[in-house]
């Protein structure tokens, strides 16, 4: 986060803090009393097409988040450290969304010594094979 409240990832995509919304709620599981009356369940909803950035990493981004990202999380007993988890993860997506697809796989031809293996391999499965119909066993 910079010093607006923007959030910044990797690939130079910028969040607006506008873009934010965030909802809270009482967190299930393990606690005892104390998750009877705090609200430490984080969701995070994004707007994505409000995030700035490169033109093609943005359109990669709207093209896998076409409206809005929603992140919930609830692992720990604080609102604070799940925000930042919501946070954290949020920058994960979308700096996955953002990356460019790898390049095409080139072809290439296989080996000679892994055409041989091939080949020796073959031949014992054959001659194994070939051997259970030559018995004798009538």
């Amino acid at each position: 986060m910079d010093s607006d409240g923007n959030i910044r990832t990797p690939r130079g995509l910028c969040i607006p803090e506008t873009a934010l919304s965030w909802t809270f709620a009482r967190s299930a599981g393990a606690g005892g009393q104390n998750v009877n009356k705090t609200s430490s369940k984080a969701s995070l909803t994004v707007a994505t097409p409000l995030i700035t950035g490169p033109r093609a990493a943005l359109a990669r981004v709207l093209a896998a988040y076409p409206e809005s990202i929603r992140i919930t999380q609830q692992v720990s007993r604080s609102q604070w450290r799940n925000r930042q988890h919501c946070i954290t993860q949020l920058v994960e997506m979308i700096d996955i969304a953002a990356a460019p697809p790898a390049p095409p796989r080139r072809p290439s031809r296989p080996t000679k010594s892994s055409i041989e293996r091939r080949l020796t391999s073959k031949k014992r499965e054959s001659e194994k094979k070939g051997q259970r119909r030559k018995g004798d066993w009538e």
